[in-house]
């Protein structure tokens, strides 16, 4: 929601603040200047009474009573990407300016109607803006008109039909109903059904399918709290929710939008004043609910400053282990079990059990390595496990000939062996029928001998136990070859690794200097954007004197033909007083001639007179 300008206890305002629904927050904008193409700047006008209209990304602020005051509407587009205001040169017919009045969008078009001038007069005509052209024009319409008004409210049906109600007329208040329609261009007064509403002015209204909310507005004397609501097509009035006296809906001048968030529909208000300017928001939630074939609004109201909801925190289920941190820790019980049961077989073996014992983590590849390993791992504890119990029975032999403590000894080695296998469930399994088969009674094995019992080694049992230790040895060399060869993997890697990084560092170099080269280049544009700038206004200051120099030129041509007019007119006189000179010369010659005898004869003398 953008709110632009308005009063406040200090007096008008040209400031932007943009509620965000999604935060719930406010914040301003910046307003940026805006240069015309006279390269003069160019503020935003402090004022009241204007109307904005969403326009794509831009919003439009349409006439209202500006400071300093304008005679004609003006047209300011606000960018709520760059923040930036701008002065639409409109064209055409123009407007005079007001306040007070209403616009309606439909598609690319704006239409304006009613209002009050500077002068305080009352307005009823009717205006379209084209936004493609930028381009006022009038627009005449037949029918009953509504009376001059301001402060009423308006609202567009389907593009087409165009709703006016109430408003402040020259000397009352109003609540009569008007349409017109955009096809026929005919003007009409709606009888209504049912209840009529009480007069007001001030009022706000907003249109949400075919329901026509009106809140708010009143006379100088009562302000109306209730919200009412116009059925479109069933031409009804009626109350859609009533208001406590707190409510913003009851103050003077605030203003009501439809915000449709989040699949709900909201009409939020905004500010106003009663005794002090208010910047509180009130919200009222349209619940939308089905029931059988109708569906209804229910209306419910929530005062506060701000619009709020639950909001779910999610929480992380548990995760499953991977079956390769599972099979992980199962190469390592082994390696553990078969270690400790190798080493009572001497330290000759200790190169084997450092070998199985060390991090697969460490060397790449180590996955199919362990998996190798850990198939081979289960044959050799197997055949551990039997050669234990072969050294298990050697011992139960050798413990025979002593008469005390001979169950107790016998079962030293078997039981540290089954100790390490036990922690694993399939070496477990060997170990159980490992200790049941081989067991051996002592007569099959000793023979007396004068009273005296001696012991007869069994070369067999050495031997098998040789044989396995011999293969046992051929795998742990191939497992340390494997293990070498994984090494060298790793260390392969690791050198891949570095390079790559020394790779990575130079990118990151090279992209460090290729933003310098980017900055570099933004300056530069910078600088050419001011050089053409003052091209520009060369060019300007150009024009204008080229301009100036034109009627200059025009102005003498238009001396000089009416000064060969009159040298024209000087010497066609000239040329007559000439001719007139000519006659003249000549008829002082021929009274010359004429005086010339009249000279040469003698005078004749007069006789005396006497009375």
């Amino acid at each position: 929601m953008v709110v632009v300008g308005g009063e406040s206890g200090n007096g008008l305002l040209d400031d932007v603040w943009v509620l965000s629904f999604d935060r719930f927050s406010w914040t301003t904008a910046s307003s940026k200047l805006y240069l015309s193409p006279t390269s003069l700047p160019l503020k935003i006008p402090a004022c009241k009474g204007h109307a904005l209209v969403p326009w794509g990304k831009k919003v439009l602020l349409i006439g209202g009573k500006t400071d300093p005051v304008s005679d004609k509407v003006s047209v300011w587009a606000f960018d709520m990407e760059t923040e930036c205001w701008s002065l639409v040169e409109a064209k055409g017919a123009v407007p005079v300016a007001r306040s007070g009045h209403t616009i309606v969008k439909a598609n690319s078009v704006l239409i304006l109607f009613g209002g009050e001038d500077s002068k305080r007069r009352k307005l009823n005509d009717l205006h379209m803006f084209d936004l493609k052209s930028l381009t006022w024009l009038p627009l005449h319409c037949t029918g009953p008109r509504p009376s001059p008004r301001s402060n009423h409210a308006a609202a567009l049906y389907d593009d087409k039909i165009l709703l006016i109600f109430g408003g402040a007329s020259k000397s009352r208040m109003l609540n009569d109903l008007y349409s017109l329609d955009f096809e026929a261009m005919v003007w009409s007064r709606i009888k209504v059904r049912g209840f009529h509403p009480s007069p007001r002015a001030g009022c706000c209204g907003a249109l949400c399918g075919t329901k026509w909310y009106i809140a708010g507005g009143g006379s100088k004397k009562k302000r109306h709290a209730e919200t009412l609501v116009f059925d479109v097509l069933k031409l009804e009035w009626s109350v859609a929710v009533a208001s406590p006296p707190s409510s913003i809906t009851t103050n003077k001048g605030f203003s009501l939008v439809l915000v449709q968030h989040k699949e709900r529909d909201f009409l939020v208000a905004f500010g106003g004043f009663k005794k002090d300017p208010s910047n509180q928001v009130e919200v009222l939630i349209m619940e939308k609910v089905e029931s059988s074939m109708i569906q209804r609004s229910t209306l419910s109201k929530v005062a506060g400053t701000l619009l709020s909801e639950n909001h779910a925190s999610s929480i992380g289920m548990p995760t499953r282990p991977s079956q390769g941190s599972l099979n992980c820790q199962i190469d390592s019980v082994a390696r553990q079990n078969l270690a400790s049961a190798i080493e009572q077989h001497g330290s000759g073996r200790k190169s084997l059990s450092e070998s199985l014992l060390v991090d697969p983590n460490n060397a790449p590849g180590n996955v199919s390595l362990r998996k190798q390993f850990y198939n081979e791992e289960e044959n050799v504890d197997m055949q551990v496990t039997k050669s234990s119990e072969d050294r298990t029975s050697f011992r139960k032999m050798e413990q025979s000939t002593k008469p005390v403590n001979a169950g107790a000894q016998m079962s030293y080695s078997g039981d540290k062996i089954a100790e390490s296998v036990s922690e694993s469930d399939n070496l477990n399994t060997y170990d159980k029928h490992g200790s049941g088969s081989f067991h051996l009674e002592s007569d099959d094995i000793f023979q007396e001998d004068d009273g005296k019992s001696r012991i007869t080694a069994p070369s067999g049992v050495y031997q098998m136990y040789e044989a396995k230790l011999a293969g046992l040895l051929r795998k742990n060399g191939i497992l340390e070859g494997q293990l070498a060869s994984s090494l060298a993997s790793r260390e392969a890697a690791e050198k891949n690794l570095s390079s790559a990084l020394k790779t990575r560092h130079d990118i990151e170099k090279k992209l460090a200097d290729t933003m310098k080269e980017v900055e570099l280049l933004k300056e530069k544009l910078a600088s050419v954007e001011m050089a053409q700038e003052e091209s520009n206004n060369l060019s300007n200051i150009v024009h204008s004197d080229n301009v100036r120099l034109e009627h200059d030129v025009a102005f003498l041509k238009a001396v000089l033909d009416d000064t060969q007019k009159e040298l024209h007119s000087t010497r066609a006189v000239l040329a007559g007083e000439r001719a007139r000179a000519f006659q003249l010369q000549v008829e002082v010659f021929h009274l010359k001639q004429r005086l010339q005898p009249m000279e040469n004869r003698a005078p004749t003398p007069r006789k005396p007179f006497h009375v």
